[in-house]
């Protein structure tokens, strides 16, 4: 199985610490991922202000691009405005399913606008809580992405004229396959020094090949037809159902 990663929820006032000590293990074990920036953050869970980071954000952001990092857009302000799931149900709240289009259209337009005037150009999109409508797809395309990493598979496949990269359905699960390709979600802000372990431990697991995300984004796009679409939205609704339950 190859896997590659991608970091969520990435501002200038995240938990810097936190990140730095994730970075180290990625570059201990040279592994290259997708990161998420919010063009304007405007949530508080993602605000630390006890820690330091660099002195000018997107500047640094270039320099990971140019250590072989990969950047998407991760929402716009990374508010949730709805109690949809969208199309991709894992969680019943979403910062753009939900909403009409011409607004979706503005939102994704202001912050793609946002990273360019900093340097930073992408045509791939990361969804706050993995949520997205039909709308959504949409107005991503009608804006200039490509891509979103999301979605449930093996391989990377093609939908509404976008490709999606698929992110694991259960992690564990994942690490045992013996072929295809997946993606591990990881959120720096909440890590800890137990689960920096555990994820050492997945890095050291030599029944996976850790690839860069730029690799993963060479891969063959599979078409995606209506009974994928279907099974996904009901692996993600059961998820979502089971994790409710768990609680």
């Amino acid at each position: 199985m190859k896997i590659a990663v991608r970091l969520d929820d990435i501002t200038p006032d995240m938990d810097w610490e936190r990140f730095y000590k994730f970075k180290s293990l990625l570059d201990k074990y040279q592994v290259k991922p997708l990161i998420g920036v919010v063009p304007d953050n405007r949530d508080e869970n993602l605000v630390n202000k006890k820690t330091r980071g660099p002195e000018d954000f997107w500047a640094y952001m270039k320099e990971l691009e140019k250590e072989g990092w990969v950047i998407a857009m991760h929402g716009f302000r990374h508010i949730y405005t709805t109690d949809q799931g969208g199309i991709f149900p894992l969680n019943n709240f979403s910062e753009f399913a939900g909403i009409p289009y011409k607004q979706q259209w503005k939102m994704l337009a202001e912050g793609k606008g946002i990273l360019e005037e900093n340097g930073i150009e992408t045509d791939i999109f990361m969804a706050p809580a993995h949520s997205y409508d039909g709308n959504t797809l949409k107005a991503l395309k009608d804006v200039g992405f490509r891509a979103l990493t999301d979605g449930f598979g093996d391989y990377p496949y093609c939908f509404k004229g976008l490709v999606f990269y698929p992110i694991s359905f259960q992690l564990g699960s994942t690490l045992k396959k013996k072929k295809g390709y997946s993606t591990m979600v990881v959120h720096t802000g909440t890590v800890s020094e137990k689960d920096l372990e555990r994820y050492e431990r997945y890095f050291e697991n030599k029944n996976v090949q850790w690839i860069s995300y730029k690799e993963y984004l060479n891969q063959p796009v599979k078409e995606r037809r209506l009974l994928g679409c279907w099974k996904e939205y009901l692996m993600a609704k059961g998820k979502y159902l089971l994790v409710k339950v768990r609680r």
